[in-house]
């Protein structure tokens, strides 16, 4: 029997639903983040984070091999039969099988690029996430396909939870990096289990008369595109792995994930929901248009203007989130967050190079994009971990205009719209980073009253911005995709 799509028919109410159920997942896996971040930062050290870090950095694009962009192949296609499904389950689990094997063996190798022999064991033992997240890739995928997304959000709370109470049940006990590498592998092996569970189904023996040729071309060409965007995205650590070693990496890394992490997750989920349902808009180019442009000023409006905070009140959210002996990652912080918050307003580009099955462009332009952010990186590595990070903030304020003109040349696609809206979203967000540093200049002392003068001038910025008519209807419709998210979650 097909696996098939939901039909176009009561998608709205299907995508309110979802990003409902999505967003409040991702709210309390945020939460889980921020906490895991908060209570290792204080058990362990910086040399064990760095640690963690370099094998990261190097093997993780193996992460996106194993996948092959196979999962949103299925996601996006019209009817998907048993038998494909089955075989690319098989596709995912021998890709991942392969891996696992490569870095058991290129472990020593990896240890002589950074220098650093306990690498050896660490990559070792992170090898087995391969072959666990290959062996989820399909159920993940089948849960979307059917827009499953409590069971999603569901199975991506509860693996980091337990995640992180093996982390630090083993940190307390004093096993310093090894908290860190068994909190990886318990959370691919947690997640395996929940995703199989509500998806309900087992593969069959391969089927060879399941055409799988079409998805396998969609899967390359995205993959490809992951692999460069990974390589451009991790060429900081990399780079200071390599000059300034593990100690200086582990105060870079610690900001990269208080604050890009936590990023990442909040949008992705975003992809889940729009993925599907703009692929079954694609030949409605009116509707098209007006989801994605709902979904960059919703987008803009909480996370842009969230990061930006962040980027102007960099040192009391550190000294808050990870004590005061992680200092010297606040000014990396800050550059992170201008990054992350050009980095979201081109991120609705990614939906539609997906849902318009434009793989090879985006291949092309991610190709582009990875040699600016390098060369970025490799130019600011000069001024040490504050220079590469604000390398990265140079590199992503360049993606988002070229986005929306590559694009445009590719596709029907509401560019001027876009583009204003986007000139409308910086604006706020530059006053909330205003409001951000003027708090941590007014008051002493208190990192707490810090950072509650600079939410409470974040509401007085969205109060004036309600007095600019465009920005008003901006908020209006973002406040109505709320709405229809929460009227729609109660519902159900």
């Amino acid at each position: 029997m097909p696996s098939s799509a939901p039909p176009a028919a009561g998608l709205g109410a299907r995508a309110a639903r979802g990003g409902a159920v999505t967003m409040a997942g991702q709210v309390v896996r945020i939460g889980i983040q921020v906490l895991s971040v908060v209570l290792l930062a204080r058990l362990l050290d910086p040399h064990d984070y760095g640690l963690l870090a370099m094998v990261l950095a190097v093997i993780g694009v193996g992460e996106i091999l194993r996948d092959f962009g196979l999962s949103s192949a299925a996601i996006q296609a019209p009817e998907l039969s048993r038998g494909q499904r089955t075989n690319l389950f098989w596709i995912n689990t021998a890709l991942g099988a392969v891996l696992a094997l490569a870095v058991l063996a290129g472990a020593p190798l990896l240890a002589a690029l950074y220098d650093e022999p306990d690498v050896v064991p660490v990559a070792r033992a992170l090898a087995v996430t391969f072959l666990l997240n290959g062996m989820a890739t399909q159920y993940r995928a089948d849960l979307v396909r059917r827009m499953r997304f409590s069971a999603l959000a569901t199975s991506d709370l509860a693996a980091p939870a337990a995640a992180l109470a093996v982390g630090v049940a083993l940190a307390l006990a004093g096993q310093g990096y090894w908290a860190l590498v068994a909190q990886q592998v318990t959370q691919a092996l947690v997640l395996l289990v929940m995703l199989g569970g509500w998806a309900r189904w087992l593969p069959r023996l391969p089927d060879r008369s399941a055409p799988v040729g079409a998805l396998l071309r969609f899967g390359r060409n995205l993959a490809a595109t992951q692999v460069l965007g990974y390589v451009a995205n991790n060429a900081d650590s990399f780079v200071i792995g390599r000059r300034f070693g593990a100690g200086d990496l582990g105060f870079y890394n610690r900001g990269y994930q208080l604050l890009t992490t936590t990023l990442s997750q909040l949008r992705a989920p975003t992809t889940t929901v729009a993925l599907p349902v703009l692929s079954r808009l694609s030949d409605d180019t009116d509707r098209f248009a007006q989801y994605v442009r709902r979904g960059q000023q919703t987008l803009g409006y909480t996370l842009v203007v969230g990061v930006a905070l962040v980027a102007g009140a960099a040192e009391p959210v550190v000294r808050v989130a990870l004590g005061e002996q992680w200092l010297a990652t606040a000014p990396v912080l800050r550059f992170l967050a201008i990054a992350g918050a050009m980095q979201t307003l081109a991120y609705v580009g990614f939906w539609v190079y997906l849902a318009r099955g434009l793989t090879a462009d985006l291949f092309r332009y991610s190709t582009v994009t990875a040699v600016v952010k390098i060369a970025c990186v490799v130019a600011g590595s000069t001024w040490g971990i504050t220079g590469v990070a604000a390398g990265i903030a140079v590199a992503a304020s360049l993606e988002w205009p070229l986005s929306i003109w590559w694009l445009s040349r590719r596709t029907p696609l509401p560019a001027r719209a876009l583009v204003l809206g986007a000139l409308r979203i910086l604006a706020v967000a530059s006053l909330a980073g205003a409001a951000g540093y003027g708090a941590t200049l007014a008051v002493h002392g208190s990192p707490v009253g810090q950072l509650a003068l600079a939410t409470l001038g974040l509401a007085v910025v969205y109060a004036l911005a309600l007095t600019v008519p465009p920005v008003r209807r901006d908020l209006q419709a973002v406040l109505a995709v709320v709405r229809t998210a929460l009227s729609r979650r109660a519902g159900r």
